[in-house]
């Protein structure tokens, strides 16, 4: 877990509308609607909401997510969780009880032989 240094957290009471861009880890207790696009590690808490699609290396998702989703190494929907929205990454997590409605691409080699 990233030390508070290297973290931004949007509270509960906070609301953005717009385009977020940054190399920071973020956490989204609040809301936010538009785009986003990390050159880190995004996490939506329980609290938090998202309208967006999103671009970042790895997302943990506790919260709501409504968007397309890209991350370059891992997204992780945990249990509780509301996503709506097609995801792409090398890796993905989907928790039991967790909520997903959308399409997954997985961005890995098949083996020999196998066409897609």
């Amino acid at each position: 877990m990233p030390t508070p240094q290297e973290t931004c957290v949007i509270g509960r009471g906070i609301r953005i509308d717009g385009r977020l861009t940054g190399d920071e880890d973020l956490i989204v207790e609040g809301h936010i609607e538009g785009t986003i696009t990390l050159n880190n590690h995004l996490v939506i808490e329980e609290t938090g909401t998202v309208v967006a699609n999103v671009e970042a290396v790895e997302l943990t998702i506790r919260g709501r997510l409504n968007g397309n989703i890209v991350a370059r190494e891992l997204i992780s929907i945990l249990a509780g969780a509301v996503v709506i929205g097609d995801i792409r990454a090398p890796r993905i997590l989907i928790e039991d009880g967790a909520r997903f409605k959308g399409n997954i691409e997985m961005d890995v080699p098949l083996p020999p032989g196998v066409q897609a």
